[in-house]
């Protein structure tokens, strides 16, 4: 029989076991990071993937790990500054939009090519995984890439005109978000003006543009809605080009962790996550644009014929862009990119 001092002594233990593990999370981490980046706190980004990200590898270091997110800029400085702000170390990782630094990426920059990017997210992020120590590890000598990524795709948001065809876009003043989406926009005979998005609202609502380039998720955050009438795509979510973004982490905290630790961000930035994040935009996306019809505007959704006719007029882009870049071959890249998504 099991008598009365073993009853108690059990539930002591049993009483005791969850007090340990609560003692053992209380105590001080062992590592404590700031993740720094550009967008709002209600933005998908920051809370459908960097925030869960964040705290997954938390719960698995078992507390060792701190990771306090700051969004929307909120430890100083512009946006184009997040990649320096990693690299010398006055933050411990940042998530930023390679094309806020042109020049500094021209590898990645392959995978936001249009005709190279149509729509598949999940093929991109692997891509860039796959390619990366061969082809774009040397864009980022001064930092611990953790993951790369693409959203949606670039989609044109018009603040009063409907846009069907590469004519109805001369003239008129587009929104970019870096080098990439520069060259998408001439060939389209427009004109294009570079800004941070966080910019976007306010130069639409002032006619410093007259629609952007970017995709659906952003429609939330920034009300958009309320600023343009028409979202306009291709068939099949088919969009023109896409942008490239990257996590990472400054390289000498990154060189100071211990094993353990790295294992754990690597477990949880792998082919798995990656696949996930591109759910998590195309996700967004899908609720982005749904917001924008509910409230009045009108989801444009081009023919095969109307968009082949802007892919026949982007596809000089790519030419161009092998043609400008330089100390690397361009043209076997766009073949490697082309041929890691077609087997993604």
């Amino acid at each position: 029989m099991i008598n009365r001092r073993q009853i108690l002594v059990g539930g002591a233990a049993a009483v005791a076991m969850p007090a340990y593990i609560r003692k053992s999370w209380a105590q001080n981490p062992e590592v404590e990071l700031k993740l720094h980046h550009f967008l709002g706190p209600k933005a998908p980004a920051h809370s459908q993937m960097l925030l869960p990200w964040a705290q997954r590898i938390q719960d698995q270091s078992k507390g060792r790990i701190k990771i306090e997110l700051y969004p929307a800029m909120s430890l100083g400085g512009a946006p184009p500054q997040l990649f320096r702000q990693v690299a010398e170390g006055v933050v411990d990782i940042v998530w930023t939009l390679n094309g806020y630094t042109p020049g500094l990426f021209p590898r990645s920059e392959v995978f936001e090519l249009p005709t190279v990017f149509t729509n598949d997210l999940t093929a991109a992020n692997l891509a860039m995984r796959d390619m990366f120590d061969e082809h774009l590890a040397s864009e980022f000598a001064d930092v611990k890439v953790l993951f790369m990524h693409v959203h949606a795709g670039q989609a044109l948001h018009m603040a009063e005109k409907l846009v069907r065809s590469p004519d109805d876009t001369k003239g008129l003043k587009l929104r970019v978000p870096g080098p990439t989406g520069n060259a998408v926009v001439e060939a389209m005979g427009a004109t294009p003006v570079t800004m941070p998005v966080p910019d976007l609202p306010q130069a639409l609502s002032t006619s410093a543009v007259d629609g952007a380039l970017i995709p659906w998720e952003i429609i939330p955050p920034l009300q958009l809605h309320e600023a343009t009438k028409y979202q306009i795509e291709g068939p099949n979510n088919n969009r023109f080009g896409t942008s490239t973004f990257q996590v990472s982490m400054n390289k000498a905290r990154w060189e100071g962790l211990p094993d353990d630790l790295k294992q754990i961000f690597t477990d949880n930035s792998g082919e798995d996550w990656l696949r996930e994040v591109a759910d998590i935009w195309r996700g967004a996306d899908d609720f982005g644009i749904k917001m924008a019809v509910d409230n009045g505007n009108e989801h444009i959704v081009l023919s095969d014929d109307e968009m082949a006719a802007f892919n026949n007029a982007l596809a000089p882009v790519v030419d161009r862009w092998i043609g400008e870049q330089s100390g690397f071959d361009a043209a076997a890249l766009v073949a490697a990119a082309r041929k890691a998504m077609a087997g993604s």
